[in-house]
């Protein structure tokens, strides 16, 4: 069999190789860094690593199928956690050794029986399939500011430390999950501080009675979509009060419609004035901001948290739109034969367990290309033809983010029941 190559050695290229491995498939693994972790290492170059960086999801729920981490984590781990736990899965299933260190690709190619993947280096090796997952937090969506600001505009693809805010005026734009940390650290350390949010958001406390959020969902019941919406989104109002009287805009869409925030933190401090609420801006000159309240800033440092293009530059012509690959089965299987992609999946759920689940099914879909060429024909039938409601009854808000966007529960469920059926051996 020609063997696959991978596309880096982040979470999703490692839940790749380990898949592959215990498939006994051939493989060859290049990363353009020179030590595995993707985005987690903060020292990669063009991570958007931070130090105040933290998983959303609980250390209980969030590791690698077969592979838990560690029990003296705290609940939430930091960046530098992540890290080694992922060093310590690569050692632990012997994965280093069959990596090209320092490689970057420039091109992946579609040739007759497979694909030619060239390195930056002008080096050329054809390969039976490929499986991309380099990442999607790489390369910033960047809106252009209304107006004529003349301060320092920047995206948090760039930002690292607490102490880059000493002595600014900032204002934050956007609201996710790494803007209101950031957000957070602008409160504590910057002169002035403001977030500047479009529309309203559900914000999840990342402890509910004394547990993170999602293992306190976890031991419930799975509810209907059209049960769980009301009793959480009444849960919320309980827990966090009307979002209002802190400046924030009431959400406009139902809890789970959006992916979620879990920040505890942004609360507290617009509960205590270190930040001021803002909604969109309406227009900018020199160093005032004007929103659509008609409200002012004077900033001098904007900090866009506005997101990233799920974009693969050197196959972009076999992936579709920059904003999020187009017509990915599951999120992993493309309709190009012998092309899959790991890392691209948006989910309300724990991400590594569902990339060892995708890896799993990709790995064993190889495999039947030679051992079950009937199982395998039947497959691609269906990555060409099948489209499943993975939404679990939501109504996604209408935003490039949820584009690929995946309910948890409803995704798992799925893959086990796909595996059941094709015979094959998914965590």
């Amino acid at each position: 069999m020609r063997d696959t190559c991978i596309i880096g050695a982040g979470p999703a290229g490692l839940a790749a190789a380990r898949a592959l491995k215990d498939k006994g498939l051939p493989y060859t693994h290049i990363e353009r860094h020179s030590d595995v972790g993707g985005l987690w290492d903060i020292d990669a170059p063009g991570t958007p690593m931070y130090e105040s960086a933290h998983f959303i999801s609980s250390k209980t729920l969030s590791g690698f199928g077969g592979f838990p981490m560690p029990d003296d984590y705290p609940d939430y781990p930091g960046h530098k956690l992540i890290l080694a736990y992922l060093r310590s899965f690569a050692d632990h299933f012997g994965l280093r050794e069959n990596i090209e260190f320092s490689t970057e690709v420039a091109r992946v190619e579609k040739t007759d029986d497979g694909y030619r993947v060239t390195r930056a280096d002008g080096r050329s090796t054809e390969h039976g399939q490929v499986i991309v997952a380099s990442g999607v937090q790489w390369i910033p969506s960047i809106p252009e500011l209304p107006g004529s600001y003349t301060g320092e505009v920047r995206h948090t693809v760039s930002y690292r430390s607490p102490h880059e805010f000493d002595g600014r005026r900032v204002l934050v734009v956007g609201a996710g999950n790494s803007g209101c940390d950031i957000a957070c650290d602008a409160a504590r350390n910057a002169e002035h501080a403001a977030i500047s949010v479009r529309r309203g958001y559900w914000f999840i406390p990342k402890h509910v009675f004394g547990m993170p959020s999602d293992v306190f969902a976890e031991s419930g019941p799975t509810l209907p979509m059209w049960i769980e919406q009301p009793v959480f989104g009444w849960m919320l109002r309980l827990l966090t009060g009307d979002p209002r009287r802190l400046g924030l805009p009431k959400p406009d869409h139902k809890v789970f419609e959006t992916h979620p925030i879990l920040n505890s933190q942004l609360l507290h401090h617009l509960q205590h004035g270190d930040i001021t609420a803002r909604p969109a801006i309406a227009d900018t000159s020199g160093t005032t901001v004007t929103f659509t309240d008609g409200t002012t800033e004077d900033v001098d440092l904007i900090m866009l948290a506005t997101g990233y293009k799920h974009a693969v530059p050197y196959a972009q012509d076999l992936f579709g739109s920059e904003q999020h690959p187009d017509q990915m089965y599951l999120t992993a299987f493309s309709r190009h034969e012998g092309l899959y992609g790991l890392g691209f999946v948006e989910t309300n759920g724990a991400a590594y367990l569902l990339m060892s689940q995708l890896a799993a099914m990709v790995a064993s879909h190889i495999a039947d290309k030679e051992a079950r060429p009937e199982k395998y024909a039947r497959f691609e039938k269906e990555i060409q033809t099948v489209e499943p409601d993975l939404t679990r009854g939501l109504k996604l808000v209408n935003s490039p983010r949820h584009k690929g966007y995946v309910d948890g529960v409803a995704i798992t469920r799925y893959i086990r029941k796909t595996a059941r059926r094709m015979g094959w051996d998914v965590p």
